[in-house]
This record gives structure tokens, sequence and C-alpha cells, in this order.
């Protein structure tokens, strides 16, 4: 089986995870890079290809997969020999899954609901219930650590790690010893050192570029 993806990508968006992740996995892939500041995921081409206009995307054999979950999910399974995705029949399948979800549709919710200070919807309604409580259950399951599903790293630890990084640097999660510990465990990882290191050159060129189309 082919298994190299196309990756559309935007340095210093969310798309950094998955290209952490496929530096992790060591996956073979062509990144076609879009520009947030000059609007291109919003552009007819890109839309085309995800009507939604975010990114992380990627396509494999003719297929598109959108939605972090999902993408962390396929890439770590199309890679099995990397070791960041429990098997079915391993213990740790089903919390893994619990926390590549948890993030889009509970974590993330709630810290936009707190960036753009407004107030959660009432519970029955509210995907995360309330900002606290779904904090605490993230800071619960850290503190058992190293990783979210025991002593090995899995693919959900890089998305956790990542977008924890830049959660707290905008200050819309607590610095706790916790979770500083956590995200300096993952962030000293050859791979996401690369990714990151490689993202940031990708993106001081992308504004370059627009200082001098100004």
């Amino acid at each position: 089986m082919d298994r190299k993806i196309i990756f559309y990508h935007s340095p210093h968006t969310r798309s950094g995870g998955t290209r952490v992740l496929l530096e992790e996995l060591g996956a073979d892939y062509d990144m076609h890079l879009l520009s947030l500041r000059a609007g291109e995921t919003r552009q007819a081409d890109y839309l085309a290809i995800n009507p939604m206009g975010k990114v992380p995307a990627i396509a494999h054999n003719g297929a598109l997969v959108t939605e972090q979950g999902a993408v962390f999910l396929y890439l770590a399974d199309l890679y099995p020999e990397a070791g960041l995705a429990p098997s079915m029949g391993d213990p740790r399948r089903g919390p893994y899954l619990r926390w590549l979800f948890f993030y889009g549709s509970c974590f993330e919710p709630a810290v936009v609901d707190r960036a753009m200070q407004r107030e959660p919807a009432r519970p029955s309604m509210c995907p995360y219930g309330d900002y606290d409580t779904m904090m605490k259950t993230v800071t619960d399951q850290l503190d058992k650590g190293p990783y979210l599903t025991g002593e090995k790293i899995t693919a959900a630890d890089l998305l956790w790690g990542t977008a924890l990084q830049w959660t707290t640097g905008f200050k819309l999660v607590p610095e706790t010893p916790v979770v500083m510990s956590y995200i300096e465990r993952i962030k000293n990882r050859p791979a996401v050192q690369r990714a990151t290191a490689a993202d940031n050159e990708l993106a001081a060129k992308q504004e370059a570029a627009a200082k001098s189309a100004s």
C-alpha cells in the first residue's frame, strides 16, 4: 500500500501538531503550504479541497481527512511500526481514543469560550459542561503521568502536548506544574524540535513575503 500523504499546512496554526506527528512517524508526505495571513485557506482552490477552509487536512489514496482527532488517528494507524497507536485489544486503545477526541469535543470549545470571554451554554447544552471540570479532568489524567495512557507515549500526547503549549502561552490554560512538566516532556523530543524549528522558519518567510508585498 502506498502510504504517501498530502499534507495541507499553515505554520503557527493547529496543523503544527500534525507536522510534529508526521515527523515522529517518519511519514512520507508532500506538504502543500498555505498562508493564513494571505487568506489562502479561504480561496477557491483550497475550499475545493476542504470547504471548511481549515487546516490541518491530509489526503491519502484520494481520501480527504480533516479534523485533528481524525487526522491523528488515521496517521498513527497508517504507520503502526512507529508504536504511537495502541492496537485493538490493547487495554490502552480505549483511553487513547478518549483523549484524542476529548480534545476537539471538550477542550477546544471550552478554551474558545474562555478566550472570547463568553459564558458557556447551560450544562445540558454545553459540550464540555464547565471549564473548571474540563480542566480538572485533563490535569487529573496528566497527574497519573508520564503520558495520557501510561508509561508509553502515543499520538494523543503529541496532540495535547503541542496544544497545551500554545494555550498556556496565550494564558488560556493555567501554567500548573503538572501541565508544564508534561509540555516539557513533549517539546524536548527531537521530532518536535525539528518540526517546530522548520515551522518557525516557514512562518518567518511568510511574514517577510507579506511585508515585501505591502
